[in-house]
């Protein structure tokens, strides 16, 4: 459950970044955190064999929630759903340290092959990632963005198809 608190204490960053000084109780009643609590605690039981009540945690957090999250999709710590609503997430997907989520975001398989998020990693409201792709660290990807090509470190990705943004 060590990651289940580096999350929490993740999104309570975010918070004071953006200029919003809240409690520690605000931050675990903030939308998402349930969706985190619910993913941790599904991949704890995943994890330990106990795949009924695994597959239980991922339906209740899609009633909950509106999101789904694969038995098999596995970030580090520091993961932040930030709006949980229309989320999906493949089984496959790898995530590192520092992903945050927005709402309607998509990671997704195709044929076979599903993403790698590397490190300190955004992905803005409605953005896919779909195939075999990596995306490096410290990553932005925008709002509605479509990336089926790796991302290079340290870039933000806009558009459809997505490609990095170079300022004019």
């Amino acid at each position: 459950m060590n990651n289940l608190k580096a999350d929490i204490e993740r999104k309570h960053q975010i918070f004071l970044e953006d200029g919003a000084t809240v409690s520690f109780i605000k931050v675990c009643m903030s939308d998402g955190t349930s969706a985190n609590i619910l993913y941790r605690l599904m991949r704890w039981f995943a994890n330990h064999k106990l795949a009924p009540l695994a597959y239980g945690l991922q339906i209740l957090n899609k009633i909950l929630n509106g999101c789904v999250i694969g038995l098999g999709a596995d970030f580090g710590p520091g993961f932040v759903i930030m709006h949980p609503v229309g989320i999906v997430i493949n089984s496959k997907v790898l995530g590192g340290t520092n992903v945050t989520l927005e709402s309607g975001v998509v990671i997704g398989d195709e044929k076979g092959r599903s993403p790698v998020l590397k490190n300190n990693i955004f992905v803005g409201a409605g953005a896919k990632i779909i195939g075999s792709v990596t995306i490096e660290d410290n990553v932005k990807i925008g709002a509605n963005a479509v990336l089926t090509k790796s991302a290079p470190a340290n870039s933000t990705m806009l558009g459809v198809p997505a490609k990095p943004y170079q300022k004019p």
